[in-house]
């Protein structure tokens, strides 16, 4: 039973730290074609600090990853 748990947090670490690099990546090549940030983010900068807050990027990822796993979900039905 514990060997089950322990290959399951070690599959799900494993993915979790996978989806987070391609989101990093994906996120990386949108910045160098000049796709920064969107309206609405929070960005503070001062001598020596920038302080970002991708307030509505967070929003609207969060929207289109709900309507990708909700479409997934209503295909295996």
């Amino acid at each position: 039973m514990m060997e089950r748990i322990l290959i399951w947090l070690g599959t799900t670490l494993l993915v979790t730290g996978a989806v987070m690099i391609g989101i990093g990546l994906l996120f990386g090549a949108l910045a160098g074609r000049g796709v920064r940030m969107l309206p609405g983010d929070i960005v503070i900068s001062r001598p020596g600090f920038t302080f970002v807050f991708p307030i509505v990027t967070s929003l609207v990822l969060s929207v289109v990853l709900t309507l990708v796993v909700w479409m997934i979900a209503a295909l295996r039905r």
